[in-house]
């Protein structure tokens, strides 16, 4: 903390505005800048580390509450007294992007003269003092292996895609008297969230997108009202609820997890499914990269992407030289010629077959859920946004994407391998 800042805001709490002004006008350049970045002055109370000796600290928040600038400035503080506080990103990506260098990450929370450097080839922050920060990725769970932590600041739990990556950061959690770690992440109802809720030596904080309103676009608060209040994703994703399974759907969490795999194995056959949009204002495409072995069932990637049908058809083939896949299907009810004169357009001789949504959704959903009922259904790794989807459809209601494509995947993989089996 800046010399002075926690003075400074002492002596002005409780004050009413118009001595808050008078004050705040006496001030010296140093002893303003002192007061913009003293967390504790602008924080609101859920915002500010619990009085007691917990061990995790799960902040369970909707979108814009502000669970990045709590996570960055609890960071900032325990580098003053611990050498390692370390970081866990969901991807590597958005370590960088959102926990580092994001609008409210530690380099623009930072003032100079505490900011760390961003050493990224050796995936560090190198603070003044002589503390680091270890900054790892919840996709490479095997670089945790062996990392020992006084700190830890893990992100988006809810979305890791390898479970196994907080097991393995949990283990290196032992240094020092009283290692903790700051989890900040929107709900979803993943074991892992569901049992660290449970647990003794955990502080759960909640909170929603409307509690941090006042830093907040107005544009987004309505656009986010209009699209989302009231729907079970709106719970979730605006409240910060952590939500059971919707009764009605056809997939339950507790088959998902219970066929989850770290590896697949040797693989008959890949294919590309997608579920196109056909406008250009960046909606998104489901693209399911999904195998199958003997009568097993495994989704081995989502590629689904937000863009025009050139982004998504670039996406879908790039999955395709990347699984080695046998070939792309996709449903055409909407864009007709145009989904396969796109993706040739990209690469002509990719082999493709065009399928037709001539039954009802709820038809050609079931069996592939029946897969998972029968364990045949296997995800390798996690797969959050798509898993959200499996298990908030019920039949009527519009399907999503990323699901349609998994069935699209499924259904060419094992239900119509299954019809073609059948004795004449």
């Amino acid at each position: 903390m800046m010399p002075g800042a926690s003075s400074l805001s002492s002596s002005l709490a409780g004050r009413d505005p118009a001595q808050i002004q008078e004050a705040l006008a006496g001030l010296t350049d140093h002893e303003v800048l002192a007061l913009l970045y003293d967390w504790e002055l602008w924080a609101r109370p859920e915002q500010i580390p619990p009085a007691w000796d917990w061990r995790c600290w799960l902040i369970l928040a909707g979108r814009g509450w502000g669970k990045s600038r709590t996570g960055a400035e609890w960071v900032r503080i325990q580098v003053r007294t611990n050498q390692y506080v370390n970081l866990i990103g969901a991807t590597a990506d958005d370590a960088r992007d959102i926990m580092i260098e994001g609008e409210s990450g530690i380099l623009a929370i930072c003032p100079a003269e505490e900011r760390p450097r961003y050493l990224a080839s050796k995936r560090q922050l190198a603070w003044s003092n002589g503390a680091k920060s270890l900054i790892f990725t919840a996709d490479e769970p095997e670089r945790l292996r062996g990392k020992q932590h006084m700190r830890l600041w893990a992100d988006e739990l809810a979305s890791w895609r390898y479970p196994e990556a907080w097991d393995q950061a949990m283990m290196g959690l032992r240094l020092g008297r009283h290692p903790q770690v700051v989890v900040t992440t929107t709900p979803r109802p993943t074991k892992i969230i569901k049992d660290l809720a449970k647990a003794k030596t955990t502080h759960v904080t909640r909170g929603r997108t409307y509690d941090n309103a006042p830093n907040l676009a107005p544009e987004f608060l309505s656009q986010i009202i209009t699209k989302y209040e009231g729907t079970r994703l709106g719970r979730q994703e605006i409240a910060g609820e952590i939500l059971d399974d919707n009764p009605g759907a056809l997939w339950k969490r507790d088959n998902i997890d219970a066929g989850r795999v770290l590896k697949a194995p040797d693989l008959e056959r890949i294919v590309v499914a997608i579920d196109p949009t056909a406008t250009a204002a960046g909606d998104e495409a489901g693209i399911i990269v999904a195998g199958v072995a003997g009568d097993q069932f495994y989704v081995i990637e989502d590629a689904s992407q937000h863009g025009s049908p050139l982004q998504w058809a670039s996406a879908a083939i790039t999955a395709y030289h990347k699984f080695k896949a046998d070939r792309i299907i996709a449903e055409v009810n909407n864009g007709g010629e145009m989904v396969e004169q796109t993706l040739r357009t990209v690469d002509r001789q990719i082999p493709y077959t065009a399928v037709h949504a001539s039954r009802g959704k709820l038809t050609r959903a079931e069996p592939v859920a029946a897969f998972y009922e029968k364990g045949q259904g296997h995800h390798v790794g996690a797969f959050p946004l798509l898993e959200d989807e499996m298990c908030q459809w019920e039949p009527g209601a519009d399907s999503p994407n990323r699901m349609d494509a998994l069935v699209w995947a499924g259904t060419e993989l094992i239900v119509n391998r299954k019809r073609s089996m059948r004795p004449l």
